[in-house]
């Protein structure tokens, strides 16, 4: 069986320049897909093999559903791009898809399931579940996280739980205690951030959190919360942290400006455009933000393509969105 890697064929800016046509024509779209996915060898996803051929009909056409067929014996599945990717098993056009990878990931503050209903003619609920792919496709792998080195800011904040109904008992409380969902962030300084949700705020939660993301070597900046003392005793680098309520908030180069810039678009994003985000779903929102944060200094449509690589390989049913307690 012949198997290699994939590798892109055309120049960056040459895909770059094939990506608006991809969002509103489906051939060009499968075949836009079909190249970030495979570039010059197209793969069986089922047996890894590039022993594969283009279904044709009879007028030696390309077949209309885009089929390819593996020649191995043993495998002699047919197959299309969206196979082993976050489009299998959906009935929407491939275009729509290239469209809302295109939006996602060049809107700095996102875009909501009901912008792209309005753009793309889909069903709400249709448009709502191709954005949770999405931002399943930009998520990362922390099972096994690379330790963040450096200067690593670290804050938590709290998003979401607006309620449904103004009045004297819905009045909007601020911080920690409230019925919001709690997030932590650290960002590596001039460099990524990472962001998750926690059950609760508290300081067994947050040091296990920076013990497996941070490495030894790194300096911990914080504020002065209190679940953040003793830090100093892990990290070679020191813990450092700031006054907030002091009103201090940079001492020399001792700041959380950083993260808390982070958190300024993601709340600027959840309230703005999507308005309320539930507890369930509020991870995917967070890898959505933090992709954009840590491709800031790519172009937009560098950004999107690799946002569409990483659709290989991931998976995204009905039931699936919610985050397990």
């Amino acid at each position: 069986m012949k198997t290699t890697k994939p590798k892109i064929a055309k120049d960056k800016s040459e895909i770059i320049a094939n990506l608006p046509r991809a969002c509103s024509d489906e051939t060009a779209a499968v075949e836009f897909l079909e190249e970030q996915r495979w570039g010059d060898h197209p793969a069986c996803p089922h047996c890894g093999s590039v022993n594969v051929y283009q279904m044709k009909g009879r007028d030696g056409e390309r077949n209309k559903r885009f089929l390819w067929k593996c020649r191995e014996n043993e495998c002699g599945k047919q197959f299309t791009v969206r196979v082993g990717t976050v489009f299998e098993d959906s009935l929407i056009p491939l275009r729509h898809w290239c469209f809302a990878f295109w939006q996602a990931s060049t809107s700095k503050k996102g875009v909501s399931a009901m912008q792209i209903k309005r753009q793309t003619g889909l069903s709400y609920k249709s448009a709502l579940f191709m954005m949770h792919r999405i931002r399943y496709a930009m998520a990362d792998d922390y099972s096994k996280p690379e330790p963040m080195t450096g200067t690593v800011e670290v804050d938590e904040t709290y998003v979401g739980g607006k309620p449904r109904h103004k009045g004297p008992h819905n009045i909007k409380k601020r911080g920690r205690g409230t019925d919001k969902a709690p997030v932590v962030a650290l960002v590596e300084r001039n460099g990524n951030v990472r962001a998750m949700t926690v059950p609760t705020v508290n300081a067994k939660n947050l040091r296990a959190i920076i013990h497996s993301n941070v490495h030894k070597s790194a300096r911990i900046m914080t504020d002065d919360a209190p679940f953040y003392k003793g830090l100093n005793k892990h990290f070679e680098g020191g813990h450092s942290s700031i006054n907030h309520s002091q009103g201090v908030y940079a001492k020399g180069d001792v700041t959380t400006n950083t993260v808390e810039g982070f958190f300024s678009i993601l709340k600027r994003g959840i309230n703005g455009v999507y308005h309320s985000v539930s507890k369930q779903h509020l991870h995917r929102y967070l890898s959505e933000f933090e992709y954009r944060y840590n491709t800031r200094k790519m172009e937009d449509g560098e950004r999107t393509v690799l946002a569409i690589r990483k659709a290989d390989g991931k998976r995204l049913r009905y039931r699936e969105p919610r985050q397990t307690p």
